[in-house]
């Protein structure tokens, strides 16, 4: 090779980062995950997390966004490895940091390390803190009347604030130790004591809380909050009290019990998300197989043949074990073809159209085995070809649905497609919270689920809000001597969460008129902290 023709990195001396198995060579990239909320990852961020090789992240802050993580990635944290070292060695490296890389971090250093190795990187912007966690506290930087916006990292103190005195707007990061030296800095630079101040602890996440005070008083005021705080100063703040939409949520920051697996309670768990809460999925039943396959057989070679009229389903494991019974005979939605399908309810109904099948039959009002059986169209053999019905379902299920279609002049097939056995214990400490009152509430969508809960777990606490689907599930949860505050105006999930949120909203609308604190129900207890 002539010299003329050698490459800057080989006049250097510098090796060039070598190529992963999909062809690209490594390179780092520097992630902003955003102040807190998960959901407030940008497209890129959750594309290269998914992808990376490695990640180097804190253990605090990796716990908020595994769910975005290739499951493959070496997870490590900042300093015990070198992103560079890494990256020449073919490796997708993700340096995290909170907020933006650019504000508040040393991502320039560590660029800078990249671009004397000759290593490839990439800078994804997050949310930084800076605008994030005012938006979620109602306070807008800007208005009609007020244009300009001024940053100040007091990380290092020794801020010269004469020079921030005639900012319309001050945003003031890595000062929640230092809260009342900044007061008076800016009141000895000319600020007014009575200039509106705002404090915002752990924000943009559901311990988020904020303090509207003045530069007099916002030491003392904010004396019991939890860091990381962004301190917001100027007459914006007064949009706090009409503007605030997260923390005013009905249940915001109640740590809710979801008795169910997780595959089980996506959509409920959204649900409660959306109204604040932090939902937690502790199964209390496991769906096994049933133990002789063969009526399950029949019953699918039967479905094929047209031996049935129609098929009922009363639960998405009834549907997600038919489906998996489907799979293993390579038949598919099109199976159905010819019948008519009934669903007890609205979820289950969802898990039949997921599969590809549309029901022809579910109860609008009361979405139980009484509620189908209300709307079903009884045997007429003018009519219905075939009389006979399948019914795929638990072990456990009661006999009314068989009775009820039976009087209606139809012949069931009632097949066991599954079982239900008790889940095994939680780990220790979830059942500490349920007997000790460390969740605002639980929700039960079954008597089982009472049961079973109290059996693995124990008898959650008396602060615990305890919310049931109905009125059966209410008695059994009487019975075993639990006060039940909630009770659905419909049988489905979704109803009995939006009930929770409804009560949370009148709980928190009885504190405010009474001028009493805003206190979840876990806060309530003897001895629970009261930071607030």
């Amino acid at each position: 090779m002539s010299p003329a023709s050698k490459s800057p990195a080989a006049t250097s001396g510098a090796a060039r980062p070598a190529k992963n198995p999909g062809g690209q060579p490594g390179r780092v990239v520097f992630v902003g995950a955003g102040p807190g909320d998960p959901e407030l990852l940008t497209l890129r961020a959750t594309r290269l997390l998914g992808t990376a090789d490695v990640i180097v992240v804190h253990d605090t802050t990796a716990a908020l966004f595994q769910s975005f993580f290739n499951p493959a990635a070496e997870i490590v944290e900042p300093g015990a490895v070198n992103p560079v070292t890494l990256a020449r060695s073919g490796k997708l490296v993700a340096r995290i940091f909170l907020g933006d890389p650019g504000i508040g971090s040393v991502m320039a250093d560590e660029a800078k390390a990249c671009v004397k190795s000759h290593v490839p990187f990439e800078i994804v912007p997050g949310i930084s803190a800076v605008t994030g966690v005012p938006a979620y506290a109602g306070i807008p930087l800007t208005d009609g009347r007020h244009r300009d916006v001024m940053v100040v990292d007091a990380q290092e103190g020794g801020v010269d604030w004469g020079a921030y005195a005639g900012a319309a707007t001050l945003v003031i990061i890595g000062a929640e130790n230092t809260i009342g030296e900044v007061a008076k800095g800016l009141i000895a630079a000319g600020r007014p004591d009575s200039t509106p101040v705002a404090v915002t602890s752990m924000g943009t996440t559901t311990e988020q809380y904020t303090v509207a005070s003045t530069l007099a008083r916002v030491a003392p005021d904010t004396k019991h909050l939890d860091p990381p705080s962004l301190i917001v100063v100027g007459d914006v703040v007064g949009w706090h009290d009409k503007l605030s939409w997260f923390e005013t949520k009905p249940l915001f920051g109640w740590r809710v019990l979801v008795p169910r697996t997780r595959e089980q309670a996506v959509s409920l768990s959204d649900q409660l998300r959306s109204y604040g809460a932090v939902p937690e999925e502790v199964p209390t039943i496991s769906v096994e197989p049933p133990r002789t396959p063969q009526q399950m057989e029949r019953a699918v070679k039967g479905l094929v043949t047209g031996r049935y009229e129609w098929v009922v389903f009363t639960s998405a494991n009834a549907v997600r074990a038919v489906r998996e019974r489907f799979e293993q005979y390579g038949l598919d939605a099109r199976a159905f073809a010819g019948l008519k399908v009934a669903a007890v309810g609205d979820q289950t109904a969802a898990s039949l159209v997921e599969f590809g099948v549309r029901p022809d039959l579910v109860p609008a009002d009361q979405q139980s085995s009484e509620g189908l059986l209300e709307v079903w169209p009884p045997y007429d053999k003018d009519l219905d070809p075939i009389n006979r019905v399948l019914l795929p379902r638990a072990d456990i299920a009661t006999e009314t649905l068989v009775a009820g279609l039976t009087e209606l002049g139809w012949e069931c097939d009632d097949v066991t497609a599954y079982r239900t056995v008790r889940a095994a214990p939680p780990p220790q400490p979830i059942r500490e919270a349920i007997k000790g009152g460390g969740f605002d509430a639980v929700l039960f969508t079954s008597s089982s689920t009472v049961r079973n809960l109290i059996g693995i777990a124990g008898k959650p606490h008396n602060v615990t809000v305890i919310a049931v689907i109905g009125p059966q599930t209410a008695k059994t949860a009487e019975e075993y001597g639990l006060r039940v505050d909630v009770i659905a105006d419909k049988p489905s999930a979704s109803a009995l969460a939006e009930a929770l949120s409804e009560y949370g909203a009148k709980r928190r609308a009885a504190q405010v008129e009474a001028g009493d604190p805003l206190r979840k129900p876990s806060e309530m207890r003897r001895g629970a902290r009261r930071r607030r």
